[in-house]
C-alpha cells in the first residue's frame, strides 16, 4: 500500500472505496440512460413519422383527417376522450361494409352494423334523425352496398359541424402539429452525470 494512503485512518480509506464504488455505478448507469434514450428515440422514429405539412392538412377538412391513419387514430382517441367514439366507429364500419366483394356477406355485415349503431336497442347508437333511420331500416329488407350511404353521411356531417371542430382546439390536435420540446433527453443526462461527479469528488477530497 501507499505510504500517503497508510497514512490515512482505516475509516477514511474504507469510505474512499465505498466512493471510488459508487462513482464507478453512476457512471455505468449514466452510460445506460444515454444508451436507453438513443435506443427509445430510434424505436419512437418509425410510429412518429408524419410531416407537419401533412398534420396541416387535416385542419383543412375532416375528409383530410379521417383518411390518414395517423390522423384517424388521433380523431378516434378525442372523440373516445368525449365518449362520442360511436359516430367515428359507425362510419369506419361503413368505409368497410362497402368493400364488400361477396353478395353473400352483404346482409349479414349490414345486419351487424345496424343493431351495433342504429337499431332501437343498438350498443352503440348514433345520432340519426327519425327520417334518415327510418329509410336505412327499410334498406335492411334488401341490402346492397349503398344501404348506409345517407346515414354515413350524416353522421360524417355531424362530426364536420360538431366534434371536428373541438378536435381542431385540442391537445389530441395541437400537440402534433406543434410537438412540445423534448424532455430529459441525452444532454439532461450527461449533465446530471457532470454534477454527480464533481459532488462525489468533494466528498473524496474532504475526506482526504
Amino acid at each position: 500500500m501507499c505510504k500517503g494512503l497508510a497514512a490515512l485512518p482505516a475509516t477514511c480509506l474504507k469510505s474512499a472505496k465505498d466512493m471510488k464504488h459508487r462513482l464507478g455505478f453512476l457512471l455505468q448507469k449514466s452510460d445506460s440512460c444515454d444508451y436507453s434514450s438513443s435506443q427509445g428515440k430510434k424505436e419512437k422514429t418509425p410510429a412518429q413519422r408524419v410531416s407537419q405539412e401533412e398534420v396541416k392538412k387535416w385542419a383543412d377538412s375532416l375528409e383530410n383527417l379521417i383518411h390518414h391513419d395517423r390522423g384517424l387514430a388521433a380523431f378516434r382517441a378525442f372523440l373516445k376522450s368525449e365518449y362520442s367514439e360511436e359516430n367515428i366507429e359507425f362510419w369506419v364500419s361503413c368505409e368497410d361494409y362497402k368493400k364488400t366483394k361477396s353478395p353473400a356477406k352483404l346482409s349479414p355485415k349490414a345486419r351487424k352494423i345496424y343493431n351495433e349503431f342504429i337499431s332501437v336497442q343498438a350498443t352503440r347508437e348514433v345520432n340519426l334523425d327519425s327520417c334518415t333511420r327510418e329509410k336505412t331500416s327499410q334498406n335492411m329488407l334488401e341490402p346492397t352496398l349503398s344501404c348506409f350511404d345517407e346515414a354515413q353521411r350524416k353522421i360524417f356531417t355531424l362530426m364536420e359541424k360538431d366534434s371536428y371542430r373541438r378536435f381542431l382546439k385540442s391537445h389530441f390536435y395541437l400537440d402534433l402539429v406543434s410537438p412540445p420540446a423534448a424532455g430529459c433527453g441525452p444532454e439532461n443526462c450527461k449533465r446530471t452525470r457532470a454534477q454527480n461527479l464533481d459532488c462525489n469528488a468533494n466528498i473524496v477530497s474532504q475526506c482526504a
